[in-house]
């Protein structure tokens, strides 16, 4: 009798992905801002150039 119930303990456990979600979102959060960051990174110098002629425009 005490097996069994050691087998739905142990099942319980290894069945258990509530926090699957939470761990996806994590890494897709992540993927995503280092992207941003990289994309930052190498236009970095032309979105500077571009935004202080945009600003000269408009005294």
């Amino acid at each position: 009798m005490e097996l069994q119930g050691s087998k739905d303990m142990i099942g319980n456990v290894t069945d258990d992905e509530s926090g699957q979600g939470l761990v996806e979102y994590a890494l897709m959060i992540l993927l995503v801002s280092v992207a941003a960051i990289g994309a930052l990174t190498l236009m970095g110098a032309s979105v500077s150039d571009l935004l202080d002629t945009a600003g000269a425009a408009f005294p």
